[in-house]
């Protein structure tokens, strides 16, 4: 098999894939013949030759997709014009707080916002497999903790939290949520400067400082902090 018809196998696997799919899934597409080098060479190669298409071919926290252009969205959008589900700003509020504090009790996000966190919108940013719990902290009570998942990544575009733009207050932590609200799996990430006001429920906040490393009493590792090599 030569290299253009190994893109050929690539090109259809990924088109017809609902997720994204890791290289060292694609390699079982040439039963490990091609390495995992080789596989990273005919992405990239298809990368350019989708570069003028209204499609792309992007590297994400779960692997490699076909999606569409941001550029396309408005045009998508006449297609379903339903609009995607409303997230209150206390939702959005304690997502970016997760995102940026990983991991974080409900307790940690109360302090941060001031007000106390109804149990319901954990449980909606847990449905929409945002967030999940990843351990619990080795205090009274073991709280669990928080941290966001791969899926949370996928949405926004990204392979890594370290790709999360740096927000400098809590209004644009939750306009960077608010972007996530509004995306569509099934289209490209919506572009994280191009959001709309969210909603305010005039509750107190106050903003997260960025928490890079986790504390050793948390009991619980990062584990969706790190950068994500699709290739494993």
């Amino acid at each position: 098999m030569n290299s253009a018809e190994a893109k050929h196998v690539l090109e259809a696997a990924l088109m017809c894939s609902p997720q994204p799919l890791p290289v060292r899934e694609l390699r079982v597409l040439f039963d490990d013949v091609l390495g995992a080098d080789t596989i990273k060479t005919l992405l990239a190669e298809l990368q350019l030759e989708w570069a003028q298409r209204g499609l792309e071919l992007v590297s994400v926290s779960s692997g490699w997709r076909f999606q569409s252009r941001p550029a396309m969205r408005a045009y998508l959008d006449r297609l379903h014009p339903e609009k995607p589900p409303r997230y209150t700003r206390a939702a959005l509020e304690t997502l970016a707080i997760i995102a940026y504090r990983q991991p974080a009790t409900r307790g940690d996000m109360e302090d941060i916002r001031g007000v106390s966190i109804n149990a319901q919108v954990l449980k909606q940013l847990e449905d929409r497999g945002w967030v999940e719990v990843i351990g619990h902290r080795e205090t009274v009570g073991r709280p669990a903790l928080f941290a966001t998942t791969r899926q949370f990544l996928d949405d926004l575009g990204l392979e890594s939290l370290d790709q999360l733009p740096v927000a400098d207050d809590p209004a644009q932590r939750a306009q960077l949520m608010a972007a996530l609200a509004a995306a569509d799996p099934a289209q490209a990430a919506l572009p994280i400067d191009e959001v709309e006001p969210v909603e305010d429920t005039g509750a107190p906040s106050t903003p997260p400082e960025p928490s890079p490393e986790t504390n050793p009493d948390d009991g619980a590792s990062r584990a969706t902090s790190e950068p994500a090599d699709p290739s494993p």
